[in-house]
């Protein structure tokens, strides 16, 4: 597993499908994810520092996640199938379980970055994906 970051969100107003690009964290390799427009929205609040009233879906996630006495451990993205990503949240429950709970990359990260839990990549997908830097 590589360590990545989260290193851009790229919004266009106009079209459906956005841009996340994650770049490893101890390297240049970058991997563009194409995510709807309401996550890229949720993960743009959540960088910006933004308060909202009332909880948005991924804040109501965390809540419950806290409230059951879980602690997110961290988000894999372990799989490319068809040019889709899968990912997992790795929960650890209130027992000390770790639980894998699957997920799209686009809501695990808009957790992981609520929760500052770490996100990583799977080295496999990692060189299907990945750019170099420019």
């Amino acid at each position: 597993m590589v360590q990545v970051e989260l290193s851009r969100i790229i919004i266009d107003e106009k079209r459906q499908d956005q841009v996340i690009v994650l770049k490893e964290k101890d390297g240049e390799r970058q991997i563009p994810i194409v995510i709807g427009f309401m996550e890229a929205s949720s993960i743009k609040i959540k960088v910006s520092g933004v308060d909202v009233p009332r909880p948005m879906t991924h804040d109501l996630l965390v809540n419950v996640i806290k409230v059951l006495g879980g602690h997110l451990e961290r988000i894999v993205i372990d799989k490319l199938v068809n040019n889709t990503f899968h990912a997992k949240l790795e929960i650890k429950t209130a027992n000390g379980q770790v639980k894998a709970v699957d997920s799209r990359p686009s809501d695990s990260i808009a957790l992981a970055v609520r929760l500052k839990a770490p996100i990583f990549v799977d080295e496999e997908v990692l060189q299907k994906s990945s750019l170099s830097q420019p």
